[in-house]
């Protein structure tokens, strides 16, 4: 890459430098997030959880998940060849030392530091629907699993030309046929929409969450005893640190400091406050308090449907979809009780929920084919077979994973348990009590 090359792109590489550090800031905010939710003698491990799979994932991604997410050799329109750029050979640098261009026109390096803060992030979110009961080197094994086998072919799918994407061997490309666009591409005439992750991301770990918590098993005295956060401060914090870092997760996905980088960055907000209003509204009226929890609970919500369709709504668009997604979370949360399953932090209910409405919420109204917008039904039925897609393959491999790692034992002694997992897992204690 030239010198001139690198100045005229040097805004956006230190956008997306920028961008890159906001995302990865959100895993440690997960960290407090999930930390507060859960009860004083659990909370350093669930910490410890968002922690290790950021450590696991840091490793393996230079290794072989950038190649089989991004690498040029497509294999089934599943996953790329792993073998490729293993190690980021031939990522970095051409032979004569000169940093390689990426598809956005800054140095190649700075995509694979932004897309590795994904792959983090969405493997840390699954640790909430195991709360306070999950071995830690299950936990650390699992990752590294998952993220092979599960992760890096989503992303490949979906964002790397593969069967989820608008390529022409696409499933959306099959339903609704291809077009040649201006740069002589044959690409499907209705391309999926996920701006930043719905799919990838929230779909790929809700669904991921519920899975194992059926594997698992509940808490001892689930439906019984009441689990309550032991630190609302931490949680606030931690939804907080998850706003901020968002802006990187989204207004990052534009690629470029633009305009389509601030219109992500004004729908996140705005679908945001929507549903912290509207989770807090429901809880108004169903148990007739407006709560902290429920405040922080529902900002992740709208930050969560807004993320596939941050650059395909407009702001007005963005408050209805981030309302839904409000009540439809603050409403689902309550279905583990329902069905029986230990959902811990609500992953299921806030990230499965809320990212299955996002995705498919952009049929109903993103600005250009939506069906609110004067477009016809395509894009919403593209959006409905996408989200159906990844949740199957995202369901079926990670119980094969989960089943798998049976014999290795997923579960502390029930005696541990009930001591805490905080003492028993890592020898310490959040909190010296007198």
């Amino acid at each position: 890459m030239s010198t001139d090359d690198l100045l005229a792109n040097s805004g956006n590489a230190a956008w997306m430098l920028m961008a890159a550090s906001l995302v990865l800031l959100m895993t440690p905010g997960l960290a407090f997030f999930y930390g507060g939710m859960s009860r004083s003698k659990s909370v350093l491990n669930m910490m410890m959880m968002s922690f290790g799979a950021m450590a696991v994932i840091g490793v393996i991604y230079v290794l072989w998940g950038w190649s089989m997410s991004y690498g040029t050799e497509n294999i089934g329109g599943i996953f790329a060849n792993p073998f490729e750029f293993f190690g980021l050979k031939n990522s970095i640098t051409d032979a004569d030392g000169n940093f390689i261009a990426g598809a956005w026109g800054y140095p190649n390096v700075i995509d694979i530091a932004f897309q590795v803060t994904f792959a983090i992030i969405t493997t840390a979110l699954i640790s909430g629907a195991l709360a306070e009961r999950v071995k830690f080197g299950t936990w650390l094994l699992f990752s590294g699993i998952w993220v092979t086998v599960v992760y890096f072919p989503l992303a490949h799918m979906v964002w790397g030309g593969g069967l989820l994407s608008g390529s022409e061997d696409g499933i959306a490309a099959k339903l609704f046929g291809t077009t040649v666009n201006d740069d002589g591409v044959t690409v499907a005439n209705v391309a999926p929409i996920d701006f930043a992750g719905g799919t990838v991301v929230h779909i790929n770990a809700g669904m991921a969450g519920l899975v194992l918590a059926l594997i698992v098993g509940k808490r001892l005295g689930f439906g019984k005893t009441a689990f309550r956060p032991h630190n609302l401060p931490f949680v606030m914090l931690g939804a907080a640190l998850l706003w901020f870092g968002w802006f990187g997760f989204n207004a990052g996905s534009a690629f470029a400091a633009d305009g389509n980088a601030g219109l992500a960055w004004v729908n996140t907000t705005t679908a945001t406050c929507a549903a912290v209003l509207a989770w807090l509204a429901t809880e108004r009226i169903r148990d007739g308090h407006a709560t902290s929890l429920g405040a922080a609970s529902g900002a992740v919500a709208g930050l969560v449907a807004i993320t596939p369709a941050a650059g395909a709504l407009n702001p007005v668009g963005s408050i209805f979809l981030g309302a839904v997604a409000g009540i439809l979370s603050a409403l689902a949360v309550g279905l583990k009780f329902r069905f029986g399953f230990d959902d811990s932090l609500d992953v299921v209910g806030v990230h499965l929920v809320s990212g299955l409405w996002g995705t498919i919420g952009i049929g109903f109204f993103g600005t250009a084919t939506g069906l609110f917008y004067g477009g016809d039904y395509k894009q919403l039925v593209v959006q409905i077979v996408i989200a159906l897609a990844a949740l199957v393959f995202t369901g079926v491999l990670t119980t094969i994973i989960g089943f798998a790692l049976k014999p290795l034992g997923w579960r502390i002694s029930a005696e541990d348990e009930a001591r805490g997992i905080d003492e028993t897992e890592h020898a310490e204690t959040a909190y010296d009590l007198a």
